[in-house]
């Protein structure tokens, strides 16, 4: 009989390695101040443990190395991209797959399609570019998560779900002819990383098909939500991963990819569907923006890997692995009192940066603040998802309070071992001593659009 071990160990070996990159805390915060508090200013090399994101900061295994070296980089009907079609039809089922560079180009196209003035898109929950380029169609992009997703501290299995009741409400109040599609992110990136159960995809699904509007699939993590219903959901626990996965892409009728996340690649997506009109309205819009429909700004190289990853991150030994270390990450911020979205999600843990810091108000930023904290103690890089990344403005500028102030530790897949988490955990330690000592922080200035990419800000102490 075979033995079950307690230890759930990286089911890889390190091939190939860089340096981190050390520093000291009067280094880090010179650089704070010179990146004017925006950790997406910071130089890479000066980072020691970089959980800024999830997205292309993978490691690739040697069979996607030699799937590089073999890419064919024909300008038109490359191998290498019927390769990659070949592998997402399998998958997904969608007849008509078009290539791009990475997610958001997906959605810039898809939206310019079907967005537009007067009109509103439906989700569990957007995230930032997915909301951005719905808004910048002239679109209203509209959230409906359920309501345990917002209480944080209490465990549910499934808190990345929509509020289908909800839903229908606020399609007879706008009308369906109104509504161009519903969209459900798996995981749910802006809650959590927290899964969707197939239950609610089939109820959203029933709910889209009766009013005539199509479903499509936010995909960029749905491996990761296939083995979330694998272990939670009844009456999934023992069918294979890839058959979960291919089940969720049957409720719907197209999705889209950012491969940088489980692709486990650097670069790279695609948009799948079965509508050959809006198909062939992306795909003029794909040779406008990005390239000809066999590479779609990718090399020949990148669709290699990316029909490559897709397989690779179906094998369940990958799977527990990373969610596990997802749980072990969350359950030592958890001994250090460090509030946390719980359970901790797929690709990372969200930290309740408004719990943490009740003394710094919303329009100071307590995420970022802490975010900076973070980096300016440990060297650690994070993301915040808050009140800069989602607050609206009033009619002088100024940043409105977000629902939600959080910090995203996304974990790069395959790349940072039980150590190295080790050590995130240690930091957070040593900042839960003296919360209160962590200040605020102001803007001096931010564009409209996807302000926390770029915005310039200081420590609300030095305000004039």
């Amino acid at each position: 009989m075979e033995h079950e071990w307690k230890t759930i160990i990286e089911p890889f070996k390190i091939k190939s390695v860089e340096p981190l990159g050390l520093t000291t805390r009067e280094e880090r915060h010179n650089i704070l101040e010179t990146a004017h508090y925006n950790l997406f200013n910071i130089r890479a090399e000066k980072v020691l443990i970089d959980l800024l994101t999830d997205s292309g900061t993978g490691a690739m295994s040697a069979a996607q190395w030699g799937g590089i070296m073999v890419g064919d980089e024909s300008y038109a009907g490359a191998r290498s991209y019927y390769n990659f079609e070949n592998e997402i039809k399998d998958l997904t089922g969608f007849a008509e797959v078009i290539p791009v560079h990475q997610g958001r180009a997906a959605e810039k196209i898809l939206f310019t399609v079907i967005g537009g003035k007067g009109r509103y898109i439906i989700a569990n929950s957007h995230f930032d570019t997915t909301r951005a380029n719905v808004e910048f169609s002239g679109a209203a992009a509209v959230d409906f998560p359920v309501k345990e997703a917002l209480d944080f501290d209490k465990p549910a299995p499934f808190k990345g779900n929509a509020d289908v009741a909800a839903m229908e409400r606020f399609i007879k109040e706008k009308g369906a002819k109104n509504i161009p599609l519903a969209v459900m992110t798996v995981t749910n990136n802006s809650l959590g990383g927290q899964p969707v159960s197939m239950e609610n995809l089939k109820a959203v699904q029933e709910l889209c098909r009766r009013h005539g509007i199509p479903m499509f699939l936010d995909c960029a993590r749905f491996a990761e939500n296939a083995y979330f219903i694998k272990l939670r959901e009844k009456g999934y626990a023992q069918c294979p991963v890839r058959e979960i996965a291919q089940e969720m892409f049957e409720l719907a009728d197209g999705t889209w990819m950012s491969a940088k996340k489980d692709a486990l690649v650097n670069i790279g997506g695609f948009l799948a569907l079965n509508n050959r009109d809006w198909s062939a309205k992306a795909r003029q819009l794909l040779i406008l923006t990005e390239g000809f429909n066999t590479y779609g700004g990718l090399a020949g190289r990148d669709l290699e890997a990316i029909a490559i990853g897709l397989r690779e991150v179906l094998e369940e030994s990958y799977l527990q692995y990373r969610i596990r270390s997802s749980a072990y990450l969350g359950e030592g911020l958890l001994k250090h009192g460090v509030p946390i979205i719980n359970p901790p999600g797929g690709h990372g843990v969200y930290v309740n940066a408004k719990k943490f810091l009740p003394h710094i108000k919303p329009e100071n930023f307590p995420a970022q603040a802490l975010a900076c904290a973070l980096y300016l103690e440990g060297g650690i890089r994070s993301v915040e998802i808050g009140t800069l990344m989602f607050g609206k403005r009033d009619k002088n500028g100024r940043f409105q309070a977000a629902p939600m102030e959080l910090v995203r530790l996304a974990i790069p897949r395959r790349v940072y071992t039980q150590s190295h988490i080790d050590y995130v955990i240690e930091v957070f330690g040593l900042l839960a001593k003296n919360p209160a000592g962590i200040k605020g922080l102001e803007v001096v200035e931010a564009p409209e659009i996807l302000p926390h990419f770029t915005a310039r800000l200081k420590p609300a102490e030095q305000a004039a």
